[in-house]
């Protein structure tokens, strides 16, 4: 394995992206920082009082899992003191967080979902930590509002994950590819183990959740029966695998190839909608995956491209390899 650390790695690479300046570099790093003591919880969850739900209900409307609120307290703790922020939006929190004037503000605006998977967390099943990374348009003052945060994919500075599993690693890209980084816990330090990562331009899975197929369209339907049938690339059915918890799903994508599906349901009122939200899940994931060479639309539209018209706006995702995601857009078409 590589010895370069993620700092050593930021370094390297700051000439080459305007983005990484000696303030940006010092908002990862106290994110890669926040990132540890997450993992840390995480690894002794069976062994500490942060297992099952806190009895709350966040804004989605989904149970709290008492993680969820320790991994979204040291985010905002540790990250509204970088220094390198102006404000801050979360998956559990209702609306933005605009940085105290009592700490030092920077020009960047972080938005994350503190632990995608937390319903997995009993059961010992893989989470993570998903994060954009955007910069406030220029030359604007006072106080930083909703407005600023609502900006397409395309305009994102930096984007990634942190995987806690097995290891934990750390994947990330500020637009010069995809790197990877496993934590080494024996010094404490994110150590470069996947350096350049792409997608396969196909694979040979398909991930989705199957259980949903009745609230599908029939195009949609159409789309994952090809997967599995006889008459893809392949001229053999895709193999099906769906852990439930997005980071570990979209990471297994990223490295084996394939297509990774949350398609729009439509419930009882006949009213389709998506399940995943755009700013904190889907437009970082899918500057990943164009940048591992992939592709990522919500079956018709590039997701970097959407514009948020809401906070906590949601879309229909299909990501993955490049073929795959074609064969799914020539059905939705």
């Amino acid at each position: 394995m590589s010895q370069v650390t993620v700092t050593e790695h930021l370094l390297l690479h700051q000439q080459k992206s305007p983005a990484a300046t000696g303030v940006f570099t010092q908002l990862l790093y106290d994110l890669i920082l926040s990132a540890k003591l997450i993992s840390r919880s995480v690894n002794k969850a069976g062994l500490l009082d942060v297992l099952g739900e806190t009895g709350e209900t966040n804004v989605q409307g989904e149970k709290v899992q008492k993680l969820d609120e320790y991994a979204n307290s040291v985010l905002i703790h540790r990250m509204e003191r970088s220094g390198a922020l102006c404000m801050m939006a979360s998956e559990e929190n209702a609306d933005v967080i605009v940085v105290s004037d009592r700490f030092e503000r920077g020009d960047y605006i972080l938005i994350f979902d503190p632990l995608d998977g937390s319903s997995n967390i009993d059961v010992n099943v893989n989470v993570g930590t998903i994060f954009s990374i955007h910069k406030r348009e220029s030359g604007k003052k006072g106080d930083p509002g909703l407005e600023d945060i609502l900006q397409p994919g395309d305009r994102q500075v930096a984007a990634g994950y942190f995987l806690y599993g097995p290891s934990t690693m750390m994947v990330y890209t500020t637009g010069f590819g995809v790197h990877g980084f496993t934590l080494d816990p024996s010094v404490g330090e994110f150590l470069l183990s996947h350096p350049n990562m792409t997608i396969p331009e196909r694979g040979k899975i398909y991930s989705v959740n199957e259980g949903n197929y009745p609230l599908w369209d029939d195009k949609t339907k159409s789309a994952i029966n090809h997967f599995k049938s006889f008459d893809n690339w392949r001229s053999s059915p895709y193999s099906a695998r769906y852990v439930g918890s997005l980071v570990a799903d979209f990471h297994r994508t990223l490295l084996y190839g394939g297509i990774f599906a949350y398609p729009r349901n439509y419930k009882k009122t006949g009213q389709g909608e998506g399940k995943l939200r755009l700013l904190c899940e889907a437009a970082p994931l899918a500057f990943v995956a164009e940048q591992a060479g992939g592709k990522a639309i919500d079956g018709t539209r590039r997701i970097m491209e959407i514009v948020p018209e809401q906070l906590h706006e949601r879309v229909p995702l299909f990501i993955g390899s490049r073929g795959d995601v074609d064969d799914v857009a020539g059905f939705l078409a």
